[in-house]
């Protein structure tokens, strides 16, 4: 035991602060936080020595942010990260904010100078307060250490509580060392349960009894609220075609015969040609996201529209509601259980779906990389997490795997950072011991948290990653290519590392591709494998990702792969 650290079985518990933090960490059911120390949190560092607590060093705190956020999106759990002031607490607002507008549950705690030095400049200090406002539901800096039990309970409650999201924790460090009694806060208050509007409910239902041509059009709230169940029963008793997100992918499994695809951008021909001609869209936990939406004031024009939301702040934001819900998705699903004639609708849907299914069977003997991804999401265990980066990876990915259910798969959606994908595997594995966990990223994204190799490798983190390499920054590429009359600016990585090299350097196994017919040969080694595995495929630095709706257009207006390369 730390000779500086009171007995935790003393008849009378005084505590420092740092403690006290982590006795309330504790009793929140926190088994797993991940860091970085230095000056201003080390008093927690010290009392992590007599906690039950494990800490995962990660080795940049972006990292630590992230993985929080990658454990609590599959697991459901909120996610704890720690940093030191100044630059560690900076270096967490990525991942912050990626969980602020994802809406994943986290709790960020930074270290900070003692409260008489504050306002001073002082050596590694920012107010990371005020610079993370915008980022979280709600913050705190700790001035008295008899608030610390207290304020750790507030921040899980608000962190879960209704739509989640991240809140953040700054601890001076004379009050992490300050001496005092320990206190248990007692049990969070239970949320006021929020009365159904029964007449909306009615209205609702009626809508949907007298439409003809109905679409739930679904996010990722429903996988927040746990209502996939839900969301599948009415599907089965309605008949009513779905469309998704691209975080809300797995809310039905994408091989439901009801299930048109992801909407959008880089949507299916059958998702986005079935939403601009529904007469009623039913959204389910989305929210009318640009990316999903393409032209605002053209999408679904002649849908009336129902909302079910758990945030009323999201009702009519973009999109007029005619009818709106807002509660537990889990609860307010089954209640609008009816029978709509629709089977002309249901057909046409099905026509569609049918025709826009993928082919891979493209010419030539290069890596293609949908028809890789799909036969990875075919081999491996059907419980398996894929953690994906941002970029074309992001897209085939969301297009051409199978996704069983949403906290499967996991993506940056609202704030697309680079860098999400490797830390955000190992906060899974680590947090899910035993689950299968397979991060998919590119040879852009893996540079952002590369260091973090040494992460898996320290602990053994059994995290496989697909590294799609085709040398380029291949999003903004395409881009470049196709609105900006391919003036390539500042997209070359040729001159990438041996990824495969680089990997065995931090001790990891790894295996390079660049032919089709080693597809099958890497894709089985790389799930064989014990422990962390890298796979590095090289593709063709050409390929584009199809359909893509242009900039400014609306949904219908798909533009498609020359048909020279289409498969």
């Amino acid at each position: 035991m730390n000779a500086t650290c009171p007995s935790r079985n003393a008849a009378t518990p005084r505590l420092r602060g740092a403690d006290v933090l982590l006795r309330a960490l504790e009793a929140e059911g926190v088994r797993t936080v991940f860091g970085y120390p230095g000056g201003a949190i080390m008093p927690v560092y010290d009392a992590l020595v007599d906690s039950p607590i494990r800490h995962i060093l990660v080795r940049h705190e972006q990292a630590a942010a992230l993985a929080a956020n990658g454990h609590a999106r599959a697991s459901g759990e909120v996610g704890v990260c720690l940093a030191t002031s100044g630059p560690g607490a900076t270096n967490l607002v990525t991942g912050i904010a990626d969980a602020y507008l994802d809406s994943v549950p986290m709790v960020a705690i930074t270290g900070q100078v003692p409260t008489h030095l504050m306002g001073t400049d002082a050596f590694q200090e920012v107010d990371i307060f005020g610079i993370t406002l915008p980022i979280v539901k709600h913050s705190w800096v700790i001035r008295d250490p008899q608030e610390i039990a207290r304020t750790v309970r507030e921040a899980f409650r608000i962190a879960r509580e209704g739509r989640p999201g991240p809140v953040l924790i700054d601890l001076p460090k004379d009050i992490a060392v300050a001496e005092v009694d320990w206190q248990d806060p007692g049990p969070a208050p239970a949320p006021a349960p929020r009365p159904v509007d029964r007449t909306a409910v009615q209205r609702a239902r009626t809508l949907i009894q007298q439409s003809r041509r109905p679409l739930l059009y679904t996010g990722y709230g429903v996988g927040v609220a746990g209502a996939e169940a839900a969301l599948r029963a009415l599907v089965e008793t309605t008949g009513i075609p779905v469309v998704s997100t691209l975080k809300g992918l797995g809310g039905l499994p994408t091989d439901h015969p009801r299930f048109l695809g992801m909407l959008g951008m880089h949507g299916s021909r059958a998702a986005n040609l079935s939403v601009q001609e529904c007469d009623l869209l039913i959204c389910v936990g989305a929210r009318f996201d640009d990316r999903a939406t393409g032209k605002l004031a053209e999408f679904a024009p002649h849908a009336k529209v129902v909302h079910l939301d758990a945030d009323a702040a999201e009702i009519s934001k973009l999109r007029y509601a005619h009818v709106h819900l807002v509660g537990p998705l889990a609860e307010l699903l089954p209640q609008l259980d009816c029978r709509p004639q629709i089977e002309d609708w249901q057909a046409l849907c099905a026509r569609r779906r049918a025709e826009a299914q993928p082919r891979y069977d493209a010419p030539g003997e290069d890596i293609y990389a949908p028809a890789l991804l799909r036969r990875m999401s075919e081999l491996a265990p059907p419980d398996t997490v894929i953690a994906c980066d941002v970029g074309q990876h992001q897209m085939w990915v969301a297009q051409h795997c199978i996704h069983r259910t949403i906290r499967q798969h996991l993506t940056s959606g609202g704030l697309g950072t680079m860098g999400f994908g490797l830390p955000a595997a190992m906060g899974v594995a680590i947090g899910m011991e035993g689950r299968p966990v397979i991060c998919v990223t590119g040879d852009g994204s893996i540079m952002m948290n590369i260091q973090e190799l040494a992460t898996l490798r320290r602990y053994g983190v059994p995290v496989k990653i697909v590294l799609l390499d085709n040398s380029a920054l291949g999003m903004v590429r395409q881009w470049q290519e196709l609105f900006f009359a391919e003036r390539y600016s500042e997209i070359d990585l040729s001159d990438n590392p041996d990824f495969a090299a680089v990997a065995r350097a931090f001790g990891i196994e790894a295996l390079s591709i660049d032919r089709r017919d080693q597809v099958e040969h890497g894709l089985r080694t790389l799930l064989a494998s014990q422990g962390p595995f890298l796979l590095h495929v090289r593709i063709d630095p050409k390929a584009n990702v199809w359909p893509l709706v242009p900039p400014n257009a609306p949904n219908h207006q798909m533009l498609d792969a020359p048909t020279s390369s289409r498969p």
